[in-house]
């Protein structure tokens, strides 16, 4: 299938290429539109020329400007709003500051929102950050549309303080969120006058409707699920069983998302078909079908996921009143192109966006082509095929991507997906009439208890799946070029499936080659490298030496230190981790390393480059100073902050170098023996 030679498909993939082009490049905003401009004016001129409107210069000309749309909306998205917008305000003291909550987070020791910033002092601003209050249990928690004020201090949000660690800042920044405010929830001011908005009314419907379902007896988990699966709210959630969805691999059905819209869409499709038979029939169930989409939309939250779906579904709406469902790309093309250029470009560079349409892709590219290779003379074993080939032609679709995000593969994908994707539909619309009915007071136990009960015996299903560990592979190492080598690979065995010829061959077996030589490459770069660092961690200290594909870790708690040194160990693809504990002294680069613990004892007579303080020694530092002249002192994350502000102040009168790790990162040595 050449699909190329689809327009939308074209404008798509150049627009894309835009975007990245413009994440990469300082491409200043007026250059790029006044390149649009004049290529807007020349294709207006050739177009209206007939016999040039084919031309090649027209292409040409016209790719080049759908390059420079994207450029353009990625460039837009990136820009800081301008003089309104609270950024551009001094933000190095406590202020008051006006928020209305927008989203309410999943709430951990404190309780977490995206709020909408509407004035700092008296001043009308504009922006979002991420609030935090302290939990009491005495005082309520905000809902959407509440309006506050308080007397707060917005702090950065940092990049990560060790290597390899998830970089929650550059993730909130894709969303337009720079900084954070802290508060009690005494120092909380909500104003009554609060206005109400469309995604504050939809909050307010969804916590009527937990309300109402607590009411009718169901219990946490089973709530958790329902929220997820139908209102797109995951707070509930417990981290055990969302650990049991993900290495089951069904999390996907955790999240609103293309699947559960399309099997919404499939739902209404059939509700509405009577209206058919009416004059105009069609065109009253189309907009009846793509109001009620939105509206679900609206009632989940409008978040991400939720939003490209049914903006995708409205599409294939579309193509079903014209009859045309078949040119499912087309449709998927229209979708992302509107998507990415009118909601966010952003988007693109998010791992759920980029799941959820190459999901869908290869299921429409890859699924008909495996029908055709078995025909099954049973009408429970054909069934049983056509969902184990949308579950591999989805999984497949994803795998490399999610490898390289989260460096793990549930080789039970499919016996989770052949026991739940049958019955999700059912899960579906039964779990809208038991909201309706909830909602109306006309819920009978008995089918609350048979929904409670499914639902039960769906987590349990899937728990049982998720405890399978030998047939969870974890802590798989994949970068970024192995990610495109892999796709290569994939799309050019989908290739030969439909259509065997020299140059897929080809492809495939330079992919192949690629993936070997670059895992050459990688194990003889890693064999060479040498290098030690300290790493940022509260209440403890933790060392790392990598010298080739061995790690040698010096720790004081081991325990706490695993997640920091699993990921270290995945991203630079270490072999052996050995433990070591911390000593006194090291050489490190050639230079003395003098290590001084709780203990505080002074080596007489000794005389390092560089001192590291942990556990809060209780020294004077500035005798030691005066003693001995090291060229570096480092302090990481075992220490007090009194302690920390004490000793940064000595090293200032004394111009010493002074690296806090809580501040500055890890720090690193240039190789270590």
């Amino acid at each position: 299938m050449k699909l190329l030679q689809f327009i939308p498909i074209k404008l798509n993939f150049l627009l894309i290429v835009g975007i990245c082009l413009g994440a990469q490049l300082e491409i200043p905003i007026v250059l790029t539109l006044i390149f649009i401009g004049i290529s807007l004016v020349v294709l207006g001129i050739i177009f209206s020329i007939p016999q040039y409107r084919h031309s090649i210069s027209f292409g040409i000309i016209a790719a080049l400007s759908t390059i420079c749309l994207g450029v353009l909306t990625i460039s837009l998205a990136e820009t800081m709003p301008g003089n309104n917008h609270y950024t551009q305000f001094e933000l190095t003291k406590s202020q008051y500051w006006h928020l209305k909550i927008r989203k309410v987070l999943k709430s951990g020791y404190n309780d977490q929102y995206i709020a909408d910033v509407k004035g700092i002092d008296r001043k009308k601003v504009g922006g979002k950050l991420l609030l935090s209050i302290s939990r009491d249990s005495s005082i309520e928690k905000l809902n959407v549309d509440d309006e506050i004020v308080l007397w707060a201090l917005a702090k950065a949000l940092k990049p990560p303080l060790n290597p390899h660690q998830f970089n929650y800042s550059r993730y909130m920044s894709g969303m337009g969120i720079y900084h954070s405010i802290r508060s009690s929830p005494h120092g909380v001011y909500k104003k009554p006058d609060a206005q109400i908005t469309v995604v504050g009314l939809a909050a307010t419907a969804r916590n009527t409707i937990s309300n109402r379902l607590k009411f009718y007896g169901f219990h946490s988990d089973e709530l958790g699920i329902i929220q997820a699966l139908l209102l797109g709210e995951r707070n509930e959630i417990t981290s055990e069983i969302h650990s049991n969805y993900k290495d089951a691999g069904a999390v996907h059905m955790l999240a609103v998302s293309g699947l559960h819209i399309g099997i919404i869409l499939l739902i209404l499709d059939y509700l509405l078909r009577p209206l058919v038979l009416l004059a105009n029939g069609k065109r009253i169930k189309l907009v009846l079908t793509v109001f009620l989409l939105w509206c679900f939309a609206i009632l989940a939250g409008l978040s991400a996921s939720v939003v490209r779906a049914v903006t995708m579904f409205s599409f294939v709406a579309y193509a079903l009143y014209l009859n045309r469902p078949g040119n499912t790309f087309n449709i998927l093309a229209l979708s992302m192109f509107f998507i990415l250029l009118l909601v966010d470009p952003m988007l693109l560079f998010q791992p759920g966006f980029q799941m959820s349409y190459l999901a869908v892709i290869f299921i429409v590219w890859m699924y008909p082509l495996l029908r055709r290779l078995w025909h099954p003379r049973y009408f429970i074993l054909k069934k049983v095929w056509q969902l184990f080939s949308v579950s591999i032609s989805a999984q497949l679709g994803v795998l490399p991507i999610s490898l390289y995000y989260f460096h793990q593969f549930p080789g039970l994908f499919f016996v989770s997906n052949l026991l739940i994707l049958p019955f999700l539909g059912i899960l579906l619309g039964l779990g809208i009439v038991v909201i309706l009915l909830a909602l109306t007071n006309h819920l009978p136990l008995l089918l609350a208890k048979a929904y409670a009960s499914l639902i039960q015996l769906m987590n349990t299903l899937i728990s049982w799946v998720g405890r399978q560990d030998e047939f969870i592979i974890k802590d798989i190492s994949f970068d970024g070029v192995q990610l495109v080598l892999s796709y290569l690979v994939i799309c050019t065995l989908i290739f030969l499936l439909s259509n065997i010829n020299g140059r897929a061959v080809i492809l495939l077996l330079s992919g192949i080659l690629g993936m070997q030589g670059w895992s050459l490459y990688l194990i003889q770069s890693d064999i060479k490298k040498e290098q030690v660092l300290i790493l940022h961690q509260t209440a403890n200290s933790v060392v790392l030496q990598q010298s080739g594909r061995t790690l040698f870790v010096y720790d004081a708690d081991a325990k706490r230190a695993a997640n920091l040194v699993n990921d270290y160990k995945v991203a630079e693809r270490i072999s052996k981790v050995v433990h070591l504990p911390l000593s006194s002294g090291y050489k490190m680069a050639e230079q003395r390393l003098l290590v001084i613990d709780s203990f505080g004892i002074l080596p007489l007579n000794h005389k390092p480059e560089i001192l590291f303080l942990r556990q809060s020694p209780k020294i004077n530092l500035e005798r030691f100073l005066d003693q001995s002249t090291p060229k570096l002192i480092i302090a990481d994350g075992s220490n007090y902050l009194s302690f920390i502000a004490r000793w940064r102040k000595t090293c200032q009168q004394k111009k010493i170098p002074f690296h806090y790790t809580g501040e500055k990162g890890a720090y690193y040595f240039s190789k270590g023996n």
